[in-house]
């Protein structure tokens, strides 16, 4: 029997499968990329903008409770766009009121992220990158080899899960600042890294003022302008008062040492009227001495900065030493006295390795199941997660 040109016609659209297009996550875009996917579907740019205020504003991410928008677009929004968030593996708060959450990446990978509490401040501490090319020897996150560079959406993920928490525990306090000290080097991972401060710069997004937001680098000069196009905060981790010790402790400095460092971070000044934050690691014995605090005072005369002194955070397998108080104190009294403008940074979160120079990819224990009771460990409060996602 000979089919019909209508009934082969029939019979080939009932075996045609049709692509499904596959959900893009919301907190991958800012706000014109929005208007632009929107625009290729043939919705109205003002669209965006109610969703980011939906989203970011009243943390609203049902399509259905958005009812500013049409049932229509609501009904073909869902099949487009999805809000997903990285899995809290863990939320553990020190002693000192220092929070630090490890988040689930996928294949196997996790990254943290530390909430530093001040009195007048709320500040998130967010990674950029899952370990770290720059091998920086007193880091622990720099043993680390690089296994990838964290999306825009991984990077806002950790604000709004931990602003997300906040709310929900009544504290009646927000994240007031962010700071790009993590893991990873965030200029390694520039084209993110600014994606993601679009967001939460954005008054339709976050809406947190450019000058709470800080990028701090090892030194990566051909992409530090970029941090003074973006109008944010300068730091660098200097950690040393000479090219030989700095090459000896942070091996980008072989490739761009101090005196092109330097120069680029005058340029930033120039650019933005803004103090560049140098922050010098107190290595016992290596960059801890009265000297070493008068060669840095030297170094760094002409350069307009404050100096932020972190005295070292021991971690497994560590080459190094914290120095003594009393050798931390004299080496501040002494930057002090020479007319430097340096602070000795208070460390907070070592009970739970959350300092500085602490992060890991790997230093928390993973049960396979996790619940939302709350335990002490060493008066640590432990609070875990069922994430509805596969044990890493």
């Amino acid at each position: 029997m000979t089919l019909s040109e209508t009934e082969q016609a029939a019979i080939a659209a009932d075996n045609t499968t049709v692509a499904t297009p596959e959900l893009v996550n919301f907190y991958s875009f800012t706000l014109a990329d929005l208007e632009a996917f929107l625009k290729k579907y043939g919705k109205e740019k003002f669209r965006a903008q109610q969703i980011f205020k939906w989203v970011y504003e009243s943390r609203v991410t049902d399509f259905d409770q958005m009812l500013n928008l049409s049932k229509d677009l609501r009904a073909e929004l869902k099949n487009l766009i999805t809000f997903k968030l990285p899995p809290v593996i863990k939320h553990l708060i020190s002693v000192d009121g220092t929070q630090k959450f490890l988040f689930d990446v996928g294949q196997g990978n996790s990254i943290e992220a530390v909430v530093i509490p001040s009195d007048d401040r709320l500040t998130l501490c967010v990674s950029s990158e899952i370990g770290c090319n720059m091998a920086c020897k007193f880091c622990f996150t720099g043993k680390q080899n690089l296994k990838r560079r964290l999306t825009a959406d991984e990077i806002v993920g950790q604000f709004m899960v931990v602003q997300d928490s906040l709310a929900a525990e009544g504290q009646g306090r927000k994240l007031s600042n962010i700071v790009f000290m993590g893991m990873g080097e965030p200029l390694d991972n520039s084209d993110n890294v600014f994606k993601s401060i679009d967001v939460i710069h954005s008054p339709w997004g976050v809406n947190l003022s450019l000058k709470k937001i800080t990028v701090s680098t090892s030194g990566l000069i051909p992409e530090m302008y970029k941090v003074a196009e973006a109008k944010v905060r300068l730091a660098v981790s200097l950690n040393a008062y000479s090219d030989e010790v700095r090459s000896q402790v942070m091996p980008i400095n072989k490739k761009y040492p101090l005196k092109d460092l330097l120069e680029e971070c005058k340029r930033y000044y120039r650019a933005t009227g803004e103090k560049i934050t140098m922050e010098y690691v107190l290595l016992k014995g290596v960059t801890d001495q009265i000297d070493h605090a008068r060669q840095l005072v030297k170094l760094l005369r002409d350069v307009p900065c404050k100096i932020n002194l972190i005295p070292f955070n021991e971690h497994p397998g560590s080459d190094f030493e914290r120095p003594s108080d009393e050798a931390v104190q004299a080496f501040h009294a002494e930057t002090q006295k020479l007319g430097a403008q340096t602070l000795l940074r208070r460390t907070m979160g070592r009970d739970i390795f959350a300092a500085c120079g602490q992060l890991t990819t790997k230093n928390i224990e993973r049960p396979e199941r996790m619940d939302t009771s709350n335990s002490k460990i060493g008066g640590t409060n432990v609070r875990s997660f069922s994430s509805g996602q596969p044990s890493l």
